[in-house]
């Protein structure tokens, strides 16, 4: 900038088309890992899953967010607010509700204030997250490749291609749009459906 009053000469250059990331975490891959997860890792999936928040912003999750009957989430990356309702207006306890309700009664020798904690009270960062997440895929792939069928064999490679950041896509792919579009904290649906929706729309047939 300001070294030349002439034409930008970046102007007309198409920039490198980027293609979204396509895989999809069926609940088959998703039982398997989850089975060889241990606990704080569990927690860690099943609140990524329900609230459909990205990997940073669960693993800062608090007890102290809970208000008034709700998750309270800001967002790092867009600075978005959200409220997560742990009941259902009819008063019966969500999924997310249950789950919190399982790791406040867990003893831990800690007593930690962060939601996703090992047993011991420690917090996790991204790191330890991802080598836990990363060793429990490994068992489950290794577990499937024990079988040696064609069908677990290509389930043990959809399992080696499971991401822990694939978890929020699998939440928006498996509600309606209008609903995932709220849950990631997206303005317009079009991010949505374009990057995070994963399955396609379910139709009937011609006849």
């Amino acid at each position: 900038w300001g070294y030349t009053a002439k034409e930008n000469p970046c102007r007309g250059v198409r920039k490198n088309r980027e293609t979204p990331r396509d895989y999809y975490a069926d609940d088959t891959v998703w039982a398997a890992v989850y089975v060889k997860a241990p606990e704080e890792v569990k927690d860690a999936m099943d609140i990524s899953y329900l609230t459909g928040q990205r990997p940073a912003d669960v693993l800062k999750m608090m007890a102290t967010d809970i208000r008034d009957g709700a998750l309270e989430v800001r967002q790092n990356k867009t600075k978005k607010r959200l409220r997560i309702l742990l009941d259902y207006a009819n008063g019966t306890r969500s999924e997310l509700g249950k789950v919190i309700d399982r790791i406040s009664a867990r003893p831990r020798k800690v007593r930690s204030l962060f939601l996703v904690a090992t047993p011991a009270g420690s917090s996790l960062n991204r790191w330890t997250l991802r080598i836990r997440f990363d060793a429990a895929r490994a068992a489950a792939a290794n577990e499937a490749d024990e079988n040696e069928t064609p069908e677990m064999k290509a389930l043990a490679a959809r399992i080696r291609a499971f991401q822990f950041r694939d978890i929020r896509p699998k939440a928006a792919s498996e509600t309606t749009l209008e609903h995932a579009r709220k849950l990631l904290g997206h303005t317009e649906g079009q991010i949505t459906e374009t990057v995070y929706r994963r399955v396609g729309e379910v139709v009937n047939p011609t006849k």
